[in-house]
């Protein structure tokens, strides 16, 4: 026996148990004093400096790359709304021009010949397409013009639809050519015969009596003098409601074209509603009167007159042409579609430039 233990075997001679001094030759046990070194914070660059779970490099200048401050959007350069607005107002202009010349317009009643149902001063808005796609009704309330029928020496002014727009702009620089304009009351169209008066003294059309009291002014007869005719194929017989102070076509059934009826082609448009003043501010509808089916018969009389020139050229003379109005109500609708127009084209601007740039 040699005197050394069990637990001395295998131990260098001259190593210490307890103190490993150099010359040890210790094993390298993971997660022991050793590996604790290796991968200390002093930076070791041993095999376990980068393994799972080690520190990363700590905060401070030189020890990874530097924070990059995150970049500012760009500001979209899409243009401002003032910069829109000069397209805005063209656009508007052009919409106003076109809804003027042939949809919509306002018109000033300028006489008392259509008294009580429009007043000295009341404005009225007229359908200039009505017509387009129905026909003229008896009771309706049209603007017309007299030129070629009622002013004769006047020839009337071109439909053509090029011409009627240049009109139209030269109207809103004050170059408009003058215009004999007026409002009645359709009483009779194209082959009806309108005679007056009954043995009630009612205005009769194809022997039908017209039941007129809802909007005759006040106080007057149907008609003071007497007449008997059949309207043209292609004309129109109207009266004012105040039949005492209308010069209608009752009044240039001699020395007139057509017999004191208007062509068809000469109606601007329909009345249809009263914008001002707004206190009386509504619709202008058809009189019940002239619902009657039988008033779609046949003419019950051949055409023909009675009285004089004398008698028709005693009826006052009311019938001062209506004068188109401030194009207040053409502009406000212009401008209503003026807008969306404008942002649409915007829009679009906007869609084909991005598409562009990918």
């Amino acid at each position: 026996m040699n005197g050394t233990s069990p637990q001395d075997s295998g131990r260098p001679r001259g190593t210490s148990a307890t103190t490993g001094q150099a010359g040890s030759a210790s094993p390298m046990v993971p997660g022991g004093p050793a590996a604790s070194q290796a991968g200390g914070p002093a930076g070791s660059s041993g095999p376990d400096a980068s393994g799972p779970g080690a520190p990363g490099p700590l905060p401070g200048p030189g020890n990874g790359p530097a924070k990059v401050p995150p970049q500012k959007k760009k500001k979209k350069k899409g243009r401002a709304f003032w910069k829109e607005l000069p397209i805005l107002i063209v656009v508007a202009l052009l919409l106003t021009l076109v809804i003027k010349t042939y949809a919509i317009q306002a018109f000033f009643i300028p006489s008392g010949s259509m008294q009580n149902t429009l007043a000295i001063g009341d404005r009225v808005l007229v359908n200039k397409v009505v017509y387009d796609v129905r026909s003229i009704h008896r009771g309706d309330i049209v603007v017309f013009s007299g030129d070629g029928s009622w002013n004769p020496g006047t020839p009337p002014a071109s439909n053509n639809f090029i011409a009627k727009f240049g009109e139209s702009v030269a109207s809103m620089f004050g170059f408009a050519r003058d215009q004999n304009d007026y409002i009645k009351r359709v009483i009779g169209v194209p082959g009806d015969h309108v005679a007056c008066c009954d043995a009630e003294g009612r205005v009769t059309v194809n022997g039908v009596p017209l039941n007129e009291k809802s909007y005759l002014f006040p106080g007057n007869s149907p008609s003071e003098n007497r007449f008997s005719v059949t309207v043209p194929a292609d004309g129109v017989w109207v009266m004012g409601d105040h039949r005492d102070v209308s010069w209608d076509s009752r009044g240039h059934r001699f020395g007139f074209p057509g017999g004191g009826s208007i062509p068809e082609s000469a109606v601007v448009g329909r009345a249809f509603i009263r914008i001002w003043p707004l206190s009386q501010w509504g619709v202008l509808p058809i009189p019940s009167t002239f619902q009657q089916p039988a008033l779609t018969g046949s003419a019950a009389a051949p055409s023909g007159s009675s009285g004089s020139a004398q008698q028709a050229a005693a009826v006052a003379d009311a019938g001062s042409p209506v004068r188109p109005s401030s194009p207040a109500a053409p502009l406000a609708l212009g401008f209503a579609g003026a807008v969306p127009l404008t942002l649409l084209q915007r829009k679009l601007r906007t869609s084909a430039r991005r598409r562009f740039r990918r």
